[in-house]
């Protein structure tokens, strides 16, 4: 495969897959995404400036999938990590964020959820658990598309 103008280019006798495909956004997003980064919450930013920003694997701050923003998005592993903060504890908010999970995984993502306490009080374990996650994401899609 080669790639040219940020474009993946396909063979021909290869369909494809979830992997290859890009995800859709509402475009009206970006600019409350673009807000979004430069606003992160205290626990937000540690977890960016302090592990996934140099992450071995990119990934995507406040990132536009859909009609919704995910706080972090990896693409190569199809996954997203979510920071739920006390809004969370509503039962309005749990069944948005059902939906929000929902959705996702009708597009091959999946959500890994974090309470900030977790990232204030655990931050190399919720670290671990990511890595641990981007690696079996990554090599699942890869078994799948042998």
């Amino acid at each position: 495969m080669m790639r040219r103008s940020g474009f993946r280019l396909l063979s021909p006798a290869r369909s494809p897959t979830i992997r290859d495909m890009s995800l859709d956004y509402v475009r009206q997003n970006i600019p409350l995404a673009r807000a979004l980064r430069a606003d992160m919450t205290p626990q937000e930013r540690h977890l960016w400036y302090d592990g996934l920003r140099t992450f071995p694997v990119r990934f995507q701050r406040q990132k536009a999938i859909g009609p919704y923003i995910a706080d972090f998005y990896c693409h190569r592993a199809r996954l997203v990590v979510e920071l739920d903060g006390s809004q969370h504890a509503t039962e309005e908010a749990r069944a948005y964020d059902e939906r929000r999970t929902a959705f996702l995984a009708t597009r091959g993502v999946e959500v890994l959820r974090f309470r900030n306490r977790t990232i204030d009080e655990f931050f190399d374990l919720a670290l671990r658990e990511i890595a641990a996650r981007v690696d079996e994401r990554i090599a699942a899609l890869a078994a799948a598309h042998k």
